[in-house]
């Protein structure tokens, strides 16, 4: 986790889009969220989709290693906010959002036991292959039975390219979650023409998918 904070320290985040992920806005209804629920988003940064979630009148909960980035989000988006010291971490809170800066494994059930959805647009593809068992094992433990989960993942040759991201195939996927969550795949397309950085690598194709995840009881 280090060589994150030091991305951060020195601004190389390549990842940070910003404009709002269109497959959030796209497949949100899918999570079957009202108006006052709570969404929590691992590794979250500081990604506007957390914003178009607040706006949606959506609570959230993220996690973050880096408290630059948890800064950055509240100063980019002129909202006001706190902090505080909770069970080892630094709390950044401010109306309907609470961000915990720190480790994400230190994570407890206490902390999300009000949460309804998850939303990883970049968690699990930023973990090698070794990290991504964990972090759905430890997702599982932490989330309460029949929240639902909208991930994002990419898939391309491993080898032409290393990570991060990292290339998660749809079977890596079924393997990842199951037995603990109930998987559906609702988006797939090769996206190679809009991504000149994996085409420059010879990448030969780059696969963006979507799932509906349910935890279900083991």
């Amino acid at each position: 986790m280090t060589d994150w904070i030091s991305r951060w320290e020195n601004n190389r985040i390549g990842w940070h889009a910003n404009q709002i992920n269109r497959q959030l806005i796209k497949y949100l209804e899918m999570l079957n969220l009202s108006s006052g629920d709570t969404i929590f988003v691992p590794l979250c940064g500081k990604t506007n989709d957390m914003f178009f979630l607040l706006e949606k009148k959506i609570k959230v909960i993220g996690v973050e290693i880096s408290s630059i980035a948890a800064e950055q989000f509240f100063t980019e988006n002129n909202l006001s906010f706190s902090i505080s010291k909770v069970d080892g971490f630094e709390l950044y809170e401010g109306d309907g959002i609470r961000i915990y800066c720190g480790d994400y494994f230190d994570l407890k059930f206490i902390h999300l036991k009000e949460v309804k959805a998850v939303y990883d647009r970049a968690s699990l593809i930023a973990l090698d292959e070794e990290l991504r068992q964990k972090y759905v094992k430890h997702l599982s433990d932490i989330i309460s039975l029949d929240v639902r989960m909208l991930l994002l993942t990419l898939n391309y040759p491993q080898h032409q390219r290393s990570g991060p991201p990292f290339a998660v195939s749809k079977s890596e996927v079924d393997e990842l979650f199951r037995g603990s969550f109930h998987c559906r795949e609702l988006y797939c397309i090769n996206d190679i023409e809009n991504e000149p950085m994996f085409q420059n690598l010879g990448v030969d194709f780059v696969e963006k998918a979507v799932y509906l995840l349910q935890k279900v009881r083991v």
